[in-house]
């Protein structure tokens, strides 16, 4: 009796293993099933043309580094600036009257769509730039009423000067050498840093280093970079149903994207406690206000995902490009040193905001630099309902359809035949910044979908280029190519950094300066 006993338990125990044995080979065999079935039947949006085989072979990568530089390829050899990837059911343009017919026109018949919301879902959840309708809308309302405020402009403000006077610029100092063999920098890992503190305080009221995590802030970044480029993996699988059965199975990448995912959930979490320790009603943060109307703390960790996403990434890859850039244009260097000397004086280096609005070559040299490198490459939408686009495309409802800002900075059709050509001047007339039409220049989005914190972006930007440039010079180093190859993920960034050596220039005044002048930042457009 006692053997049978045991044999009985023995195997209740195997039981659940071989169930899940099971249940994973039943698993794999449906999915091998399905890919086989999807080889033989050739479904209805398979195709052999060249662009969809160059796709699907990468055939494509022996002559480009980057997919968005073929893409480029492609629209410029397009007569409509518009061509047509099938086996992504994706339409791509680089046309201004069709990126004014998706964001303006026929805003209604383009939202973000489901299909997109499912890719980002795990990571971005249900913030701002993973919605559509009310939801999308009550967020953009809250954060366009917050951003206008001038007492969020002026703590934004303060925020910025103190982390340029405490950290950037003595660190800057620091790693600073005249020797030709000084120390080398990573500029876009310094700029992702200063970013990431600047976004902390401005958006959650919070210094990072003091949130108590289980782990080095550090680890908690690189899961938000992990799941930000393995989301951005998830939008080009030609075959949706791959990256949904891995991540059923929590295998591969998806098993990465869940543990990165869990990381950054364990973040918002501490960032959010905190938060509500200090007490919403004491802070002059974003995230302070955003708590004053949504009680759901799960709301409040997409919320605090995509303030991330906005403030980090965004920021600190429009910076690294422009000192790509200004590397190898030094007469910029110059330009923005003179005008910085004749606007600001140079007795000063104390960050004094209401003066940036009079820097007009600056604002035009870093517009100039996200004309051709944008911090966000591309957009997509998805059709609502059929429709054909003003350059005679149909578009059958569910169809991607992507406006590709990289690509539009290099299209002669747009910008002219020196398209390629950094040339802060052509923003100029009389020496004042002009802006161009946001149809032409997606940048910042355009229509109902602007970006709402586009002013505060520019604020920080220009101040950053003001203080690193009167200071320094930063001599990249290291490239085997004037182009740069650019990781995955869902913003611009260079695969490999930003090698830079950094000079102080002879007669540049302290890092080291007395508290900044608390202006409230103006910048125009």
């Amino acid at each position: 009796m006692e053997a049978a006993a045991e044999a009985l338990a023995s195997s209740s125990q195997l039981q659940p293993h071989v169930a899940g044995a099971f249940f994973a080979l039943a698993a794999c065999t449906v999915a091998l099933a399905a890919l086989l079935a999807v080889a033989r039947t050739r479904p209805p949006w398979w195709c052999d043309c060249a662009v969809c085989e160059a796709y699907l072979t990468a055939s494509w990568a022996g002559e480009f580094d980057n997919l968005c530089d073929w893409y480029a390829h492609l629209l410029r050899a397009s007569p409509s600036r518009t061509v047509h990837v099938h086996v992504l059911r994706n339409v791509l343009t680089a046309d201004p009257v069709t990126v004014d017919h998706m964001l303006r026109a026929r805003f209604d018949n383009y939202p973000k769509g489901a299909p997109f919301s499912a890719i980002l879902a795990d990571f971005l959840g249900r913030g701002i730039f993973n919605v559509d309708g009310e939801a999308w809308l009550f967020q953009r309302k809250l954060a366009a009423a917050e951003l206008a405020s001038p007492t969020i402009r002026a703590y934004a403000a303060s925020v910025v000067a103190s982390e340029l006077r405490s950290r950037l610029v003595p660190l800057l100092h620091s790693a600073s050498s005249d020797d030709a063999d000084g120390k080398v920098l990573d500029l876009q890992d310094v700029f992702r840093r200063f970013a990431f503190d600047c976004i902390c305080k401005i958006s959650f009221g919070l210094d990072p280093g003091c949130l108590e995590l289980s782990m080095p802030v550090t680890a908690f970044v690189d899961a938000f970079d992990a799941a930000s480029m393995l989301s951005a993996r998830r939008a080009i699988a030609p075959m949706q149903i791959v990256w949904r059965l891995k991540r059923l199975l929590n295998v591969g990448d998806e098993r990465k994207l869940r543990d990165s995912v869990r990381l950054v959930d364990a973040f918002a979490t501490e960032v959010i406690r905190q938060r509500h320790k200090l007490g919403a009603s004491s802070g002059s943060d974003l995230l302070s206000r955003f708590m004053g109307s949504i009680s759901d703390d799960r709301y409040l960790r997409d919320i605090v995902v995509s303030f991330m996403l906005a403030g980090r990434d965004t920021v600190a890859s429009a910076l690294t490009a422009f000192f790509l850039l200004l590397s190898d244009h030094p007469e910029a260097a110059a330009a923005i040193r003179d005008e910085v000397s004749r606007v600001a004086g140079d007795d000063d280096d104390r960050p004094d905001f209401s003066k940036l609005k009079d820097m007009h070559y600056v604002h035009a040299a870093l517009y100039e630099s996200m004309r051709l490198f944008p911090p966000v490459q591309f957009d997509s939408k998805f059709a609502a309902g059929d429709d054909t686009l003003p350059d005679g495309t149909a578009v059958t409802k569910g169809t991607r359809v992507t406006y590709h800002a990289y690509a539009m900075g290099r299209m002669e059709s747009v910008w002219g035949p020196d398209c390629a050509e950094f040339r802060p001047e052509r923003w100029l007339r009389g020496g004042r910044f002009v802006p161009v039409s946001p149809y032409r220049y997606p940048v910042f989005q355009a229509g109902v979908r602007v970006c709402v914190g586009k002013d505060l972006a520019l604020m920080e930007m220009k101040a950053v280029i003001v203080a690193v440039v009167r200071s320094f010079d930063v001599e990249t180093v290291g490239r085997s190519s004037r182009r740069p190859k650019f990781a995955p993920g869902l913003t611009a960034t260079f695969a490999g950094g930003l090698p830079v050596r950094v000079r102080r220039r002879a007669g540049a005044v302290s890092g080291h300066s007395p508290p900044p002048k608390s202006n409230t930042p103006t910048t125009e457009e």
